[in-house]
């Protein structure tokens, strides 16, 4: 064994140690069997036992499973077909199927689980994309295990992921994940396709994606029940590392796939650009053009240096017209600008609720919202 393969081995198992929350992705090829007919369940079930595992040692965790429509084409009797429709009648049936096996698997630890269903919309509008990303915050914080999946039965061929891979490195940074684990077919990425040329070169460790990294991906998986490939996975894995997540592309097939990293299996490591915190702070101060502003008090000002979120009783004018979910400008009564953040509701919304205190927005508004008018994990000071 290399000395770079040890390393990277230890590096995997380090950072799936030290991770917060991770996000987790299964393929269909893994957890289908090969008939299509039925998912793998003595395999889930070693999975699940795995994933409880690392709930116990902290992590929080976040699943994006394929299969649904593996397993409606199996239900219905359909043949593997390019038709949109037939994809999205089989994704229909076979939801409930997958979500059952789900059920199942965490039973054992007593893990309740929720299913998620997104598209391209909801990870890409940002007031969607907050409003998902709120759904898995509550889901997680009561001890449950949200498993996503691509909504598959409604998407329209022109705005589908199509495959898994990408759609977990957009959840993975919607969740603001430490780490991203692609559970494959094979055990990470290879100069070549191991399969085809047995001089192919493990490759432990990347630290960035260049031309060269995309030229050893290949096509599609073998197994054939999937979508995705290594090139999708190099794919998410660059989504990942832009927001701070670093990937870790590993052979799922065995049993107890999870256990098995943590136990120094051999995989890929791409490394992540800084944190997602930073990142995500990043993203909302230097990316995001402000639809409006608030402008606050000295005491919200004080509140915001200590670290707190900004409640809507330190704000004393709403400038602009925005949505939900928006960047705007937090500027103190002299005209400086304190920080950016994401509003968490709209400007009707933030004039009614302005000066009073969170406990009254149900009386203003005539409904509860959240307490923050920006959240602190959604705000960057300036």
């Amino acid at each position: 064994m290399s000395a770079d393969t040890t390393f990277a081995n230890q590096d995997a198992a380090r950072l799936i140690a030290a991770a917060r929350r991770i996000t987790v992705k299964i393929g269909s090829s893994l957890l289908i069997d090969g008939g299509g007919e039925d998912v793998r369940r003595a395999w889930l079930r070693t999975l699940g036992a795995d994933l409880s595992a690392l709930r116990g040692a902290g992590k929080q965790i976040v699943v994006v499973s394929s299969g649904a429509v593996a397993l409606g084409r199996g239900k219905l009797g359909l043949k593997k077909s390019p038709r949109l429709d037939l994809k999205q009648a089989a994704a229909a049936a076979g939801q409930p199927r997958l979500m059952a096996a789900w059920d199942d698997a965490m039973a054992a630890a007593g893990i309740p689980t929720a299913q998620l269903l997104l598209t391209v919309d909801d990870t890409e509008s940002r007031r969607r994309w907050l409003n998902a990303r709120a759904t898995i915050e509550v889901l997680l914080a009561e001890g449950a295990l949200p498993v996503v999946n691509e909504n598959d039965s409604v998407a329209t061929e022109e705005l589908r992921y199509g495959d898994n891979d990408r759609l977990s490195a957009r959840v993975a940074q919607m969740v603001r994940s430490d780490v991203l684990i692609l559970l494959s077919d094979v055990d990470g990425l290879y100069t070549a396709d191991p399969a085809r040329n047995p001089a192919a070169e493990h490759l432990p460790w990347i630290e960035e994606i260049d031309a060269r990294i995309e030229g050893f991906a290949g096509g599609a998986g073998a197994a054939g029940v999937g979508t995705g490939g290594m090139r999708t996975k190099i794919a998410a894995a660059r989504i990942a590392r832009s927001v701070g997540c670093a990937t870790i592309i590993a052979k799922g097939h065995d049993q107890h796939p999870l256990r098995a990293l943590g136990d120094g299996a051999r995989a890929t490591v791409i490394a992540a650009c800084g944190s997602p915190a930073g990142a995500y702070k990043q993203w909302i101060a230097g990316t995001l053009t402000p639809a409006g502003a608030l402008i606050i008090d000295e005491g919200a000002v004080r509140a915001l240096a200590g670290g707190k979120s900004l409640l809507p009783a330190g704000v004393r004018a709403v400038q602009g017209a925005f949505e939900r979910g928006v960047c705007l400008r937090v500027v103190d009564e002299g005209g400086r600008e304190i920080a950016r953040g994401l509003s968490a509701y709209t400007s009707a919304e933030a004039q009614a609720i302005k000066g009073c205190v969170s406990a009254r927005i149900a009386e203003r508004l005539g409904y509860a919202g959240p307490d923050e008018i920006i959240h602190r994990d959604d705000l960057v000071l300036m």
